[in-house]
């Protein structure tokens, strides 16, 4: 019987092991699809939003409304953020969670794919993220600090102090591995 079961469940974490590569691979393929329609709104659309609004300007790509990507140049990663979360958006790319660069408390979610979010845990104080809203404007960050979140944590992710937050499940969903950034500088 301890066998039978024990077989069960190695078969059963291979079962998800498998899965979690192949949505792996499918968000990676998918962005690569993404990312370059995203880029090309921006190159077409760009033009100065108004300097008195909070709201960030979005677009239509692929039937679904994003507001720019986030470049993390120290891990290779180039990602579309789509204008509003929710789980099924998540599997596509990373959402925006909570708020915009215009009013510095952006928080952007993603899964722990290894092509979205899987490596943030790797990000060292210093380094360099990117944010290109639709309208071209581009505002540099640089990592400050990063955290580990209980899940429930909403307020302490959203009431950060900070202008950009990052952050992914952990393996398991017990924790939320969260990338804090401060404002570096704003370019047009």
């Amino acid at each position: 019987v301890c066998m039978t079961l024990g077989a069960a469940l190695i078969l059963a974490a291979l079962s998800l092991f498998l899965w979690n590569r192949r949505e792996d691979s499918r968000a990676g393929a998918t962005v690569e699809v993404i990312l370059p329609q995203v880029m090309e709104q921006i190159e077409e659309d760009s033009a100065p939003s108004d300097p008195y609004s909070t709201e960030m300007s979005e677009a239509e790509v692929d039937g679904y409304e994003y507001i720019g990507y986030v470049s993390i140049p120290s891990l290779g990663l180039e990602l579309p953020v789509m204008s509003d979360w929710s789980y099924p958006q998540l599997r596509i790319a990373p959402c925006r969670y909570y708020g915009s660069v215009e009013t510095e408390d952006l928080v952007i979610a993603a899964h722990n794919y290894s092509r979205h979010f899987g490596n943030i845990k790797n990000l060292l104080p210093g380094d360099e993220v990117y944010f290109t809203e639709m309208d071209g404007t581009v505002t540099a960050y640089e990592v400050a600090e990063t955290d580990t979140l209980n899940p429930a944590a909403v307020e302490e992710m959203t009431d950060s102090g900070y202008a950009l937050t990052l952050f992914t499940c952990t393996y398991g969903g017990q924790s939320r591995v969260t990338v804090r950034c401060s404002l570096a500088a704003v370019q047009t």
